[in-house]
């Protein structure tokens, strides 16, 4: 283990040993909660249960895990006696909320009447409570009573968050609601699922049948957020927890001095030493870093058997030859003589959006550029990727939800509420409390952000795919939903302008970020499809921390690298006449303007930033 942690950690093998018949596995994108999820899953299967396994999460992997095309029924996992699993489709399960509402008033109110409802239940946030909706389903027997044990399989840790505060939230706006009405319409359907909102919530608090895991990785960033996901948790009630370490990395003894085995050691011993009080208050449970991808039932049962992950010490350690693929800093090169515009990274939570978007902001700045750097992401890392250098030189800054939403509820009640008897305001204050108002609130922020980019470079870090995509297709709904709250136009014209920035290639530059790996690489590829569906054509793909792009020989590192190669070389393939970016793994935590800059490759300017320069 490490000096600094007193516990002795268990294999997941012993997860068998909870007696609980709901598992929920959550953490930060890209820390394995899919793989341990299934792996989980399948072993209680085998172990004689009957499981079904399931994902909340928009952006979810979990057929390509499994190797079968789910829906939102369950389907039996082929070679997986007992086990079945499904995906929760937000967006169908919006479609059926819509028609629930509006389905009833059909023949009775004027096609006028209906459309606008249609309308103002498309947005992110019925998207949402439909989702919310369905969960709340399989946390009783009603749905589940044919399996002995359910397995979720939820969305980075920022939607899990909002989606069991959920409950709460909506069950307080119900009590205190008078008018019929809110932002998702008449209120008689979640009338009806107050008792199972409150339902849902005690079954997440019930030790005795539900098992909350925290899944990291021994690094600093997913440390950190596991360590805020388990305060929230605990502070909605929920403190039956704890704490899965996946890809433990133990050194072959004959490579331990290979640069990159001792720089790969040395982070993880930092982020253990820095984080060992947190995990030393939880039950800890560890995985050894695998060569290469979890996928289908046999590498699954291997890895939860805990079957021996090193490379063997006679296999070839030189790692094959990578394309050659520009650095980072020649994309900011390319950028930087139009001075503007706005540049956003998207991608799968996990991949590094985040730390690429601060790289490329920092690059672009030291280039001379006036440069603002955002996030619309939930779980906002931003602060922590830039660091706390006082001569950054650029703006940094977060959309934040909670000042967000108190300034748009101030100014509807100064707009739309100036004129209104008492009666009439009371109702509208009703209104702006239900967690609609958040959404709308936030969205608006986004693109008062975006319309910065006239006379600026603006670096948004956009949240993970599923959240993004729900943003970018909330465009048109959002602003019906600003003209039935309010009559102010101070932000109209961002909002109008908003689909026309991002469509516009020259002002908006996406880029595709992506770790050497099928998973991350496919899920870009769907978005990418997603985003020209949208008439949005993404810039430029980015594929970030490639271990074959680090020259180490260390045999399970190189094994590692090796395995990328058939992605980095999918990348390139399909994508013809696309700009591919190739980041090598960072020896150093790619945060702080030093360890930014090296991720770029990029030195500052020394005539326009000299302050920077040692």
């Amino acid at each position: 283990m490490n000096a600094t942690s007193q516990q002795h950690p268990r294999a997941i093998r012993d997860l068998l040993d909870s007696p609980a018949r709901y598992y929920f596995f959550t953490g930060k994108g890209g820390v394995g909660k899919t793989s341990i999820a299934s792996s989980t899953a399948l072993a209680l299967a085998d172990a004689g249960k009957r499981v079904l396994l399931i994902s909340t999460d928009p952006a979810s992997n979990l057929d390509e895990v499994l190797g079968l095309e789910l829906s939102r029924e369950p389907r039996p996992v082929p070679g997986c006696d007992g086990l079945s699993a499904l995906n929760i489709d937000p967006e169908a399960v919006a479609s059926e909320y819509r028609e629930k509402v509006v389905g009833p008033m059909r023949g009775v109110l004027p096609e006028a009447a209906l459309k606008a409802m249609e309308e103002q239940l498309s947005g992110a946030c019925t998207m949402e409570i439909a989702a919310f909706d369905e969960f709340t389903g399989y946390l009783g027997d009603d749905a589940t009573g044919e399996f002995d044990v359910i397995v979720f399989d939820t969305a980075p840790t920022g939607h899990t968050l909002r989606l069991m505060a959920l409950s709460q939230a909506w069950t307080n706006f119900l009590d205190d609601n008078t008018s019929g009405n809110s932002c998702l319409g008449p209120l008689a359907g979640l009338e009806k699922q107050r008792q199972a909102y409150a339902e849902a919530v005690e079954v997440l608090k019930d030790a005795r049948r539900t098992a909350v895991f925290l899944v990291s990785r021994a690094n600093k960033s997913p440390l950190k957020e596991a360590r805020r996901t388990w305060k929230e948790f605990t502070d909605l009630g929920i403190k039956n927890q704890s704490l899965i370490l996946n890809g433990w990395y133990a050194p072959d003894e004959t490579h331990r001095d290979d640069p990159v085995a001792k720089r790969w050691l040395e982070r993880q011993n930092a982020a253990m030493a820095t984080e060992a009080a947190f995990i030393d208050s939880l039950p800890l449970f560890r995985t050894p870093l695998i060569p290469g991808n979890l996928m289908g039932a046999d590498s699954l049962r291997a890895f939860y058997q805990g079957a021996k992950a090193q490379a063997p010490a006679a296999v070839e350690t030189t790692p094959a030859p990578v394309p050659d693929l520009p650095e980072l800093g020649r994309l900011a090169d390319q950028l930087a003589p139009a001075g503007r515009g706005v540049i956003m990274t998207m991608g799968k939570g996990g991949v590094g959006k985040t730390t690429v978007a601060a790289a490329l902001a920092l690059a672009l700045a030291d280039s001379g550029a006036k440069v603002r750097l955002s996030t619309t992401d939930p779980s906002a890392h931003i602060a922590d990727a830039v660091g706390d250098k006082a001569d950054i030189p650029l703006t940094v800054e977060r959309i934040d939800p909670k000042a967000e939403t108190a300034a748009y509820m101030e100014e509807v009640l100064a707009t739309q509420g100036a004129d209104m008897d008492a009666e009439n305001r009371a109702l509208l204050e009703e209104d702006l409390r239900s967690p609609c108002t958040e959404e709308i609130a936030v969205f608006r922020a986004f693109a008062r952000t975006v319309a910065k980019g006239e006379d600026e470079f603006v670096v948004l870090d956009t949240a993970p795919t599923g959240h993004t995509l729900l943003l970018l297709d909330a465009t048109q709904s959002y602003h019906r939903e600003l003209g039935r709250q309010t009559r102010s136009t101070q932000h109209a014209e961002d909002v109008e302008k908003l689909l026309p920035r991002l469509r516009d290639p020259d002002f908006t530059h996406v880029l595709l970020v992506t770790l050497p790996e099928a998973t991350p690489v496919h899920e870009a590829a769907a978005l990418q499809a997603d985003l020209r569906r949208a008439e949005i054509e993404p810039h430029a793909w980015i594929v970030n921390q490639s271990l074959a792009a680090a020259d180490t020989r260390e045999p399970l590192l190189a094994a590692r690298g090796r395995a990328e190669n058939p992605y980095i070389h999918e990348v390139v393939e399909e994508n013809p006449g696309k700009p591919v970016y190739l980041i090598p793994w960072s020896p150093a935590e790619p945060t702080g303007t030093d360890g930014l800059r090296e991720l770029a490759g990029h030195p500052p300017n020394p005539i326009t930033h000299p302050k920077t320069q040692p």
